[in-house]
């Protein structure tokens, strides 16, 4: 049987009147009445409503998720793996969007620490002064970015850079275009740092292209690049990117992968339904998010201490339709 307002009463030998005022106005409780209440309370089990809990705990009961971009079909993903966890650990989740402005995100950091437990963000763009000066408003995790001695959920891009590169160098490419993403991003950073490593190491060329927009608009301002660079493979900073391209191309009567072979990256769902089916690497989207509450959590359950940990996660290559062997004597050869 739930436990009730006037079981907390009888316990604390008061009136079941002053239970009530002792959670939604405990200012007008003398402080030894409500220490005896909320212990009551406690003991019981007896928890009307988050408030309440956060009277008695210190806490809210709420978690912020700060994204760069919803409508980039990467996120939901991470946003749904979050959410599933925090639900688990019966935390609640307010969500808020840059819309891709950087310098956005350290205010919305400062307007939600007043309202929550601990905030989560998802590729920042700010610079490492804003991202320590965040730290210091709230408890923090970062998913898909490593610095400023905050704990962190990164993913291996280097080496699913390099399992792009040998895919391609083994089908024959020797000249390898990579579309570059925002400069504030550290994914893209990686992804260049992994791609350029890996190119070297199979001894191709590699030109870079960019830097674009993460969207499907700058895949399609892209292609014209890629066709003016005479590669025979392309690996874009994401599938959104991509998939402009693959759009872009097949206007341009660009075969695809007969002429040039196209590789994304992140596997987002689009990306299986398009045609011909990108082939792409894949990043564990939900996982990122359960890790990044994981982590949360371990950091609230020790306050005052801002542990160092960073957790990686794997990425994996799929192939699709959109690789092949490479024309012997160049993209335009019949």
């Amino acid at each position: 049987m739930a436990v009730t307002i006037r079981d907390v009463a009888k316990a604390a030998g008061v009136s079941a009147s002053t239970v009530s005022r002792a959670f939604s106005n405990s200012e007008l409780v003398d402080p030894r009445t409500r220490e005896l209440v909320l212990r009551a309370a406690e003991q019981l089990g007896y928890l009307p409503n988050r408030a309440a809990r956060g009277l008695i705990t210190g806490r809210t009961g709420n978690l912020g998720l700060i994204v760069p971009d919803l409508a980039n079909p990467f996120f939901p993903e991470v946003v749904k793996g979050i959410q599933a966890r925090a639900r688990e650990a019966d935390y609640s989740v307010f969500l808020s969007d840059t819309d891709e402005d950087p310098s956005a995100e350290l205010g919305l950091v400062k307007a939600l620490a007043k309202q929550v437990d601990g905030i989560i963000l998802c590729s920042p763009r700010m610079s490492a002064d804003d991202m320590r000066e965040a730290a210091d408003c709230s408890t923090l995790v970062v998913v898909n970015r490593r610095g400023s001695n905050i704990p962190a959920i990164t993913i291996d891009n280097v080496d699913g850079m390099r399992q792009a590169v040998a895919h391609l160098a083994a089908l024959g490419h020797r000249r390898i275009g990579y579309v570059a993403g925002p400069r504030s991003s550290w994914s893209n950073r990686e992804r260049q740092r992994g791609v350029r490593t890996a190119v070297a190491a199979e001894d191709a060329e590699l030109v870079e292209i960019g830097n674009v927009p993460p969207q499907f608009e700058g895949g399609v301002a892209a292609a014209d690049l890629v066709i003016a660079a005479d590669v025979t493979a392309v690996i874009a900073y994401n599938d959104l990117i991509a998939l402009g391209l693959l759009t872009r191309l097949a206007a341009r009567g660009v075969d695809v992968p007969g002429e040039l072979s196209v590789v994304g990256i992140d596997d987002i769902p689009m990306s299986a339904m398009f045609s011909p089916a990108l082939t792409t690497v894949s990043i564990p989207k939900a996982q990122c998010g359960r890790a990044a509450v994981e982590l949360l959590l371990q950091q609230l359950a020790t306050p005052g201490v801002r542990a160092s940990s960073r957790r990686e996660v794997p990425a994996q290559l799929l192939v699709r339709d959109t690789t092949a062997v490479a024309l012997p004597t160049g993209r335009g050869a019949h």
